[in-house]
């Protein structure tokens, strides 16, 4: 996302977490500019029955977390790392200074949250009308679009991770899997997904 060259022109500092340490909770207030440097974070919130609502996964050179950060709001959802994670963490103040500087910088970031604001309307109309089967292959035609892959993409989510994503139960999504790997709309091999 950002040139690690030019976020050390602005004080980043590099942090470790360990495996399922939170990094910021819902409805705190942001305070700095989140980019994976090597490692996983999720993004999720708990439902009022306890309920995991995963808003989305991030790795290796993704930042997560920005829109509170142009809105003046807490966060809408808390994150966690999924593994051993080392985190650029620039300052909020740093962070705007630093796109104020770089107009160029500033627009991929606007294209990435319109990208993501795109996925959400699309999810949530899947969540809200769709059966199972039609869920999971916007899904995957989502992920293999934003990752630029023109021939086999391999799905790089567990079927758990699936399902958090679109609203499914874990047996759901295996079921569903199974079902468009026999209509030829997927194939599996090692327990991965390809589309």
């Amino acid at each position: 996302m950002i040139p690690p060259i030019i976020l050390e022109q602005y004080g980043v500092l590099i942090k470790q977490y360990a495996k399922n340490q939170v990094i910021f909770n819902e409805l705190e207030t942001p305070q700095y500019y989140f980019q994976i440097k090597t490692g996983r974070v999720k993004m999720y919130n708990l439902t009022e029955d306890g309920k995991e609502f995963v808003q989305g996964f991030f790795e290796n050179d993704q930042s997560f977390g920005e829109p509170p950060l142009f809105g003046d709001f807490k966060y809408p959802a808390a994150s966690i790392s999924l593994e051993a994670s080392s985190i650029y963490v620039l300052p909020k103040a740093s962070f705007l200074n630093l796109l104020m500087q770089h107009p160029d910088i500033h627009l991929n970031i606007t294209r990435l949250l319109c990208k993501r604001m795109v996925y959400k309307a699309k999810i949530m109309k899947e969540v809200s009308i769709h059966p199972p089967e039609h869920r999971i292959l916007t899904l995957l035609s989502h992920l293999k679009s934003t990752a630029n892959v023109k021939g086999l993409y391999e799905v790089n989510l567990t079927r758990q991770q699936m399902a958090e994503l679109i609203g499914l139960r874990v047996e759901t999504v295996i079921r569903a899997v199974k079902k468009l790997e026999r209509t030829g709309h997927l194939s599996v091999s090692d327990r991965k997904i390809h589309f």
